[in-house]
């Protein structure tokens, strides 16, 4: 007799040894019913890899970034959580659907002045009907051409930023960052808080950015303590294009300020999981090239203003025989910095080859494969407020705190500002 499976009320038995057995013996028939069901699908999609496919598009896992959330509102001010490609796209459809609602109305317009028309007009009518036929075929015409030179929409999977979405009040409110001169070549000061200690962490944020200098502020304690505004006049006036100050606690970075001269903005991020690029297995050692900039996920009002901000703090033409890479990657409001170095091979027969952001191999490129190895320094960054000057102590008016972080915005789970 076969191996059955007991009945899930023979597990509540009152005798403790009859109750453990029949335990052991439903655990093995659950195992054993499960993995001749998983033999039995591979063998079934061996012999149709179509059905293995389907699968894996329907088990999607449902993640938080599956089930975000946006304001449902036509608005892009700083504060606004939309998706700005979203409602580019939202708005553009808007706009057909109201040319095209006027155009059916002005059709039925004319459709009806002609029914009131004498039967004597005929021959007049059939002109205008002809010169409102090739009117109406102009206008589709149009329409088509329009709707062919339209940028094609962005895969929900694909997390680059695109910053020509900025919207216009935002280019208005930060026009020091948003401007249609070509931006001056970067030039960034990196200091610390006072009477730091963390030289060694500051040298390592200055390798991360181009022609950046690392200047300590601490001297003696009976040396003039320069502020931040002042360190930023004497850095405009020497034609540095950014500050950026390192903050610390218990001889560990925890902040990052980063003013954009002349005048601001100022943003404040805090940093965590702080790791040097020495305590990384198999890491590399950094050179001197200019890298490629990857801004990923930056979606909203606040999170193109954060992209811009790092982008002009990069040289826009990058030397690629330097093959170096710095990523920031958004996620959830955390913006995790990385610096790699990449190499060109061959595919390895074990390896899989390179697909693409649905998961769908890449054509031409199916024997290549990078490697990556990473430099350093690895710490991650969230956003805690924007000023609209040189720091808080800079910034006037009832606009001197553009957008400050607080702990009631992280109450829905599903929600994020960047």
């Amino acid at each position: 007799m076969g191996f059955t499976k007991p009945p899930v009320q023979a597990l509540k038995v009152a005798n403790k040894q009859k109750r453990k057995q029949l335990f052991v013996a439903h655990k093995k028939a659950s195992n054993k019913e499960r993995h001749e069901e998983r033999h039995r699908r591979r063998r079934e999609e061996n012999r149709n890899p179509e059905l293995k496919a389907a699968r894996l598009a329907k088990n999607v896992p449902r993640t938080l970034e599956h089930k975000r959330v946006w304001d449902d509102v036509d608005d892009d001010s700083l504060g606004a959580v939309v998706d700005l490609e979203q409602l580019k796209r939202r708005r553009i459809e808007q706009a057909e659907a109201e040319e095209r609602a006027a155009v059916e109305a002005a059709e039925k317009m004319d459709q009806d002045d002609g029914d009131d028309d004498d039967d004597d007009d005929n021959d007049s009518m059939l002109d205008s009907d002809e010169e409102d036929d090739e009117a109406k075929a102009e206008r589709l015409e149009r329409q088509r051409e329009k709707r062919a030179q339209r940028v094609p929409s962005i895969a929900p999977s694909t997390t680059s930023t695109n910053l020509d979405l900025t919207p216009t009040s935002l280019a208005l409110k930060f026009p020091s960052l948003f401007t249609d001169e070509p931006p001056p070549e970067p030039k960034i000061l990196v200091t610390t808080s006072l009477n730091s200690t963390i030289h060694d962490e500051a040298q390592l944020i200055t390798t991360l950015f181009p022609n950046a200098n690392y200047i300590p502020r601490s001297s003696h304690r009976y040396g003039y303590k320069y502020s931040l505004r002042e360190i930023c006049k004497f850095s405009a006036s020497r034609d540095y294009t950014a500050v950026v100050l390192v903050k610390e606690d218990q001889k560990v970075p925890t902040g990052l300020s980063i003013v954009h001269l002349p005048k601001g903005p100022t943003f404040h991020f805090s940093i965590s999981n702080w790791i040097e690029g020495k305590k990384l297995p198999g890491h590399g050692n950094p050179t001197n090239h200019y890298p490629e900039l990857l801004l990923n996920n930056f979606k909203t009002p606040l999170g193109l203003l954060t992209a811009k901000l790092f982008q002009t703090m990069f040289p826009p033409r990058p030397e690629f025989e330097g093959r170096q890479v710095v990523a920031l990657h958004n996620q959830r409001d955390y913006i995790f910095v990385r610096r790699f170095r990449y190499a060109f091979r061959d595919k390895r027969p074990t390896e899989k080859s390179v697909v693409d952001a649905e998961g769908k191999p890449l054509q031409g490129v199916e024997s290549i494969r990078a490697g990556l190895q990473e430099l350093g320094p690895r710490f991650t960054l969230k956003l805690r407020r924007v000023d609209k000057g040189v720091g808080r102590a800079g910034s006037e008016g009832e606009d001197a705190i553009q957008w400050e972080w607080k702990s009631k915005m992280e109450k829905d789970r599903k929600r994020f500002n960047l």
